[in-house]
């Protein structure tokens, strides 16, 4: 990637509804190259997808959870029933599997105690062994935009 590419990218990071036309004007390049160069970066995977982010509490999400999750069961038959619950619980938005003292770190946004205590009942159909819950109280940070400079 050249200097124009991460220039688009940084732009597109901030906002992705910007035109094509707008892009091209603000790097300097013709409407043209821009979109050649905006397939490119799709069809290689640098951009995955572009997305609406909501805000949670209007949407009647306002809850994040991390959940961190230890198992005793490290087996590709255990992973798969993991997998497979967690891809059925629509509030669940990222797992991570980790080093360390946890064996996966989940991110989740609810409406209430209530709501959370659905996910984790859905959650612990994996065969947990220990699950742990920390609610977010105030978000400090939040960014989708990977630092490329």
């Amino acid at each position: 990637m050249n200097k124009l590419d991460l220039a688009l990218l940084e732009l597109i990071q901030k906002d992705a509804s910007l035109s094509t036309g707008e892009l091209a004007e603000r790097i300097g390049m013709s409407k043209s190259a821009c979109w050649r160069r905006l397939q490119k970066l799709s069809h290689d995977g640098v951009i995955r997808k572009q997305v609406a982010l909501l805000n949670q509490e209007k949407v009647n999400l306002p809850l994040t959870v991390y959940i961190s999750v230890r198992t005793n069961e490290h087996n590709d038959k255990w992973a798969a029933q993991f997998q497979k619950v967690i891809q059925a619980i629509p509030g669940v938005l990222e797992v991570y599997r980790m080093s360390g003292d946890l064996d996966y770190l989940i991110k989740a946004v609810v409406e209430d105690m209530k709501g959370y205590d659905r996910l984790y009942k859905q959650l612990i159909k994996a065969n947990l062994s220990d699950v742990s819950s920390s609610f977010v109280m105030e978000t400090m940070k939040q960014t989708t935009e990977l630092p490329l400079a």
